[in-house]
């Protein structure tokens, strides 16, 4: 989910399927804070820490110890799963487990928290016409995670159900059935104050954000209608540069360009289908594409950002590969581990042997932590460096 306190925070967040969690959520946010001893602050604040209002899911946090032996412990890193339950999918306890133990063994992790967020979970105190038949069998999940949990030294500390987080939704404790209570209102959670105020929108529902990911096939048709004429002016300017003994000189006026479209993009100006192609193109230079990972650490972030995902959409193949790329790292220092997972899925669906995603989506399922993937973006400043570009100190 995120790293860091209150208004600051930023955690680490997975959401995935049961075998290969996909997005992880790296936040530091205080357990305390969060009011931990109140599970309703706690489940409120969970669209807040994956970037959207889960649904039939499993979300884990993993506490870490404070610093100071009397401090609140914090919330790490949130884990979501597509949840399974019955005989949908009988070893799916011991599959959460073992993504979840293998990210507390990065993250150096001990104790976990569990919420439970399912439509078809039935309360074991009945609220009159507030619950639906369901399929139920939390509990026994609950356990067989616990009891998996405890094998790799794990200790799962709180584990709670709710149907649907919106205010006064009943929750209930799924170790102890006399603790229960009702949500707060969502809205009024300081976490996603906080997660607004830093302009991280909160998603309705997962798919809206695999859908920020959609190509648009009428935009696509007209920007690959450009790539010929912007494949040649990019050979002639390679040629030129080669011939007079300056290649370099090529990589440099590319990211030039580079830099003026985030630039423009940053003020509210839409690249035309020709720049598009241009951009996709310059992106097919490994030195340009390299420096650009650089960016997700500086001040230009956010306007580069929505450029690779606008980019993303109108192209195809290796070049959709490559603005993926570039958009689910930027998602991946910054936190947002679900979007990241969804980019770097694309990415690989378009361009199976694509080096930079399949390396993030390793990251990504051995949940190393955003500040070790960040090094990638220092290259990425250093390669620009050697270029005489400056892309700014890291803001982040």
């Amino acid at each position: 989910m995120s790293d860091n306190t209150d208004d600051d925070a930023q955690s680490q967040s997975i959401d995935s399927g049961i075998s290969d969690p996909g997005d992880r959520t790296k936040q530091s946010f205080s357990a305390g804070a969060l009011h931990v001893g109140d599970p309703g602050e706690l489940i409120v604040a969970v669209p807040a820490m994956v970037g959207f209002v889960p649904e039939r899911s499993l979300v884990v946090t993993l506490l870490r110890n404070a610093p100071d032996p009397d401090g609140a412990p914090t919330i790490d890193t949130v884990a979501r799963f597509d949840l399974y339950v019955d005989n949908e999918r009988p070893a799916s306890a011991a599959a959460y487990a073992e993504a979840v133990a293998r990210i507390c063994a990065m993250d150096g992790s001990g104790e976990v928290l569990a919420v439970i967020v399912d439509d078809r979970a039935l309360p074991p105190h009945p609220v009159p016409d507030r619950h639906q038949k369901g399929a139920g069998g939390h509990a026994g999940l609950i356990e067989a995670f616990a009891q998996r949990l405890a094998d790799q030294h794990v200790l799962l500390a709180g584990a709670w159900a709710v149907r649907s987080i919106q205010a006064n939704e009943p929750w209930w404790s799924l170790l102890d059935a006399n603790h229960h209570g009702t949500l707060p209102d969502p809205a009024a959670s300081m976490v996603t104050a906080a997660h607004v105020f830093h302009g991280r929108p909160i998603r309705p529902t997962r798919s809206q954000l695999t859908n920020l990911l959609t190509p648009d096939t009428e935009l696509t048709a007209q920007v690959a209608g450009h790539l010929e004429q912007s494949v040649a002016a990019a050979h002639d300017r390679y040629t030129a540069a080669v011939r007079s003994g300056d290649s370099d000189a090529y990589h440099r006026h590319t990211l030039e360009r580079m830099l003026w479209q985030i630039a423009d993009t940053d003020s509210g100006t839409n690249p035309t289908a020709r720049e598009f192609a241009d951009l996709a193109v310059a992106l097919r230079d490994r030195v340009v594409r390299d420096a650009l990972f650089g960016l997700a650490v500086g001040e230009h972030a956010d306007a580069a950002e929505r450029l690779w995902l606008a980019l993303s959409q109108l192209v195809s193949g290796t070049d959709r590969a490559n603005a993926a790329t570039l958009l689910g790292f930027s998602a991946y220092v910054r936190g947002e581990g679900t979007l990241a997972g969804i980019a770097v899925q694309a990415a690989r669906d378009a361009d199976p042997n694509h080096s930079m995603a399949i390396l993030l989506a390793t990251c990504l399922t051995t949940g190393m932590r955003p500040e070790t993937v960040r090094r990638l973006a220092h290259c990425g400043l250093g390669i620009a460096a050697d270029l005489g570009i400056d892309l700014g100190p890291d803001t982040h």
